[in-house]
């Protein structure tokens, strides 16, 4: 991708560790295709630098790649056989210009083959070597990057000043990286894609969005087609296991007792490996609004990351199919399910913006979702609530639909306003309302709205969510 998006406080932190006056290590790590070598790019632009990316090649070879970046900056240098790590590193540190850095991408591919390579950079950053040494080391396996950093008995534990996570991108930066008109559109490739850029832009090479899904996703030679399959394999010792638990929770098993009974093992065996998942950004434990954080009774699971919800629900269950060469007619299933598919991502844009909206003049605490008895009708559920900032007794209740005209716009805000009525744990409460409404037809406007109601489009959330 050829524009650079977002990652202001990222770049920033990585910037003030290069300035530093002494010798500094800094890391960088996150799911593979975030776009950790594009900021690394960004990063040293116009400086010069020795970047070499790890892969499982032996340490010989690797040694000899990494001495030839070295000698485009010091002739003469890959001209001697280097027989260990550490005689490489003591002539680099000694013999390279000061505020060099020098950049290890895909560190943990290195140190599979060479598990010694922690312990010597141990010893080389704790050198006050007066020559501002940095080094930045980036990475894609999240586990094993932090056992390296972060685990006590780690050699680097404690060493970096700075460690930097790059999370996906907010959904609001879609829409500069894949051209679309209307908001509501961004909202379906957002469905699809989620905030990972690199699949922003192999989506970016198909003139229309159905024709990415079945290049990049459906069709068995697509780019995707087996993604999850890596990035289960980068972060999970049991990767198996926590796929299993994926294709069950993508096909409606969201209680651990469902998924436990399913996979005939005892719930409490699963909530280490969900724990993980949850970590990983994977997949997201959710309570209801007012629940205690750790009411494990009242927990739900749910595939987080767009893409692999995606890909369990509509590509796992058909890879027999696909194999067969039957995409059109996953295709048809496709197009039927899509639309709850993007109406459940839509609801968590819209909650996601409700702490960056200002909400019938009112600022909110970050939203959930409801669900629980009513004293008129059993069983309820709200798409959105959240309390006032500094105000329990007043709170936000919204619903969120993907289409809806004016004309029924007072309608639904009368039935949400009669459903939150009944629910106890609103008694006492000032309310407002609000409705998220992806795409609304044009129709004659409503004459009037009902007291403290917000509308929110799709061009509202995708404006605060950057």
């Amino acid at each position: 991708m050829d524009t650079f998006l977002d990652r202001g406080p990222e770049l920033a932190r990585l910037r003030r560790a290069l300035r530093h006056d002494g010798d500094a290590l800094a890391c960088v790590y996150g799911r593979r295709r975030l776009g950790k070598s594009r900021l690394i790019r960004e990063l040293v632009a116009e400086r010069p630098v020795v970047y070499y990316v790890g892969d499982d090649r032996n340490a010989p070879v690797q040694r000899d790649a990494l001495a030839r970046e070295i000698g485009r900056l010091l002739p003469g240098f890959a001209a001697v056989t280097y027989p260990g790590w550490n005689e490489l590193l003591d002539r680099f540190w000694r013999e390279a210009p000061p505020d060099v850095p020098l950049v290890i991408d895909e560190f943990p591919s290195l140190v599979t083959v060479s598990p010694e390579l922690p312990s010597l950079l141990q010893k080389y950053c704790d050198l006050t070597s007066g020559r501002r040494r940095k080094t930045i080391l980036c990475g894609s396996s999240q586990r094993m990057m932090l056992g390296l950093l972060l685990d006590a008995q780690a050699p680097l534990h404690g060493r970096a000043r700075e460690i930097v996570k790059l999370e996906p991108l907010e959904a609001g930066w879609l829409s500069h990286a894949i051209p679309v008109r209307d908001p509501a559109d961004a909202v379906e490739r957002w469905a699809v894609w989620g905030g990972v850029p690199r699949y922003w832009e192999l989506a970016r090479d198909h003139r229309r969005h159905a024709d990415a899904v079945r290049a990049l996703l459906l069709d068995p030679l697509g780019v995707l087609h087996r993604e999850p399959e890596r990035l289960l394999l980068d972060e999970m010792t049991e990767a198996t296991r926590a796929a299993s638990v994926l294709a069950l929770i993508g096909q409606g098993c969201h209680r651990i007792s469902e998924i436990g009974g399913r996979l005939g093992q005892p719930a409490t065996s699963l909530a280490r490996p969900l724990g993980r998942l949850v970590d990983l950004g994977f997949v997201a434990r959710e309570v209801p609004f007012g629940a205690a954080e750790r009411d494990s009774k009242r927990s739900l699971y749910h595939i987080a990351d767009p893409f692999l919800r995606t890909w369990f629900r509509f590509v796992e269950p058909n890879r027999s199919r696909l194999a067969l060469g039957l995409l059109s007619a996953v295709e048809a299933d496709l197009r039927r399910d899509m639309p709850s598919h993007v109406g459940a991502a839509w609801e968590e844009l819209a909650r996601r913006s409700v702490p960056r909206l200002t909400l019938s003049g009112r600022t909110f605490e970050p939203a959930s979702r409801y669900w629980g008895r009513s004293s008129a009708s059993g069983l309820t559920e709200i798409d959105v609530m959240a309390a006032e900032q500094g105000n329990p007794d007043h709170v936000l209740v919204g619903e969120v639909k993907l289409t809806c005209s004016d004309t029924e716009v007072d309608r639904c805000a009368a039935a949400l306003a009669a459903r939150a009525a009944t629910l106890p744990i609103l008694a006492g409460k000032t309310l407002s309302f609000a409705l998220w409404i992806a795409h609304q037809p044009p129709t004659r406007p409503a004459r009037r709205r009902p007291r403290g109601l917000t509308v929110v489009t799709a061009a509202d959330v995708m404006q605060v969510l950057r």
